[in-house]
């Protein structure tokens, strides 16, 4: 099924007002309300729960988009209504540190158990602002409902029936690169609350992962992997070799290679992905397709997009 078919030009808004992203959810939920009888008979309610979804993890994915959710007892629908905001704000990305301008707002009303349409409707945003840049900006200018559905239907994104890697990777965490220097990892690793990063070539072809272990490692005297007991070592300077080489010296020779990695197809099943995560005690997982780095999936993704959208 198209991404498009879920979308009905009398539930996109082209003038939605204010200035954060509890208003914009009273304004589209009000406006949806107008257009849906199950919308208005439960508007109070259904308004409520978005925002409480929003102040629990921000629904702000980055490149000017939020998508704010509820799932809603009972509701025996499944409604997807756009917003272009009339006055861009600054929102919390999700399980971030950064922040981002939204200006395009996709807000999901759905039953309870219709937690797999949410996921996949949130994954075919993401497809939409990642694959198809050009569109989402071009909506983002639009004030015709219709011209805006069209250029949703231009994109041609396809909706499948399982949830596969694709709907849950983030594709929004940045590789670095062979080049990279420690200090410009380490920055990383420190600022964006990460334990690893993909490393892939100018090509963007997956070449392996740095983490925080080979950044420790680095920093210890090579001698000490010999021996069986530090007690009787004085503390001098620690990790001297990292302090000094820092700001020169590069990830090349250090991060682990694609060899030692789990790589997923973007095809693979969630199953497939949960059970590698749970038995072989893998904190994340790199989807590459047809040797290009597509994004990450980590523990978190799933407890965030699968257990608890």
């Amino acid at each position: 099924m198209k991404f498009s078919n879920y979308l009905d030009s009398k539930l996109i808004f082209t003038d939605v007002k204010g200035t954060s992203m509890e208003e914009i959810i009273k304004e589209m939920v009000a406006k949806m309300a107008s257009k849906e009888k199950n919308v208005n008979l439960r508007k109070d309610e259904i308004t409520a729960s978005v925002i409480k979804r929003e102040e629990e993890i921000s629904t702000a994915i980055g490149n000017g988009v939020a998508i704010p959710h509820a799932r809603i007892e009972n509701f025996n629908d499944f409604i997807v209504a756009v917003g272009v905001v009339e006055t861009p704000f600054k929102a919390k990305i999700g399980g971030s540190a950064s922040k981002d301008t939204v200006e395009l707002v996709f807000l999901i009303i759905s039953d309870i158990l219709k937690n797999k349409n949410i996921l996949k409707i949130m994954s075919a945003v993401s497809k939409l602002i990642v694959k198809y840049p050009h569109i989402a900006d071009k909506i983002k200018t639009l004030k015709n409902p219709e011209e805006i559905l069209k250029a949703v239907q231009e994109a041609d994104i396809e909706i499948g029936h399982k949830i596969t890697a694709e709907d849950v990777l983030s594709p929004n965490i940045a590789p670095v690169y062979p080049e990279s220097t420690l200090e410009e990892v380490a920055k990383r690793l420190i600022i964006e609350h990460a334990s690893g990063l993909p490393v892939v070539d100018k090509n963007g072809k997956f070449l392996g992962e740095i983490t925080e272990k080979e950044l420790i490692e680095f920093g210890m005297p090579k001698y000490l992997s010999l021996m069986k007991d530090l007690n009787f070592l004085t503390v001098g300077e620690p990790f001297e070799e990292y302090l000094v080489n820092e700001k020169t010296t590069t990830i090349e020779k250090i991060y682990r290679p694609k060899n030692d990695i789990i790589i997923l197809d973007k095809k693979a099943p969630i199953m497939e992905i949960c059970f590698i995560m749970v038995n072989k005690g893998v904190t994340r997982l790199y989807v590459v397709e047809n040797g290009e780095y597509l994004g990450v999936i980590k523990r978190s993704d799933i407890i965030k997009k699968v257990l608890h959208i």
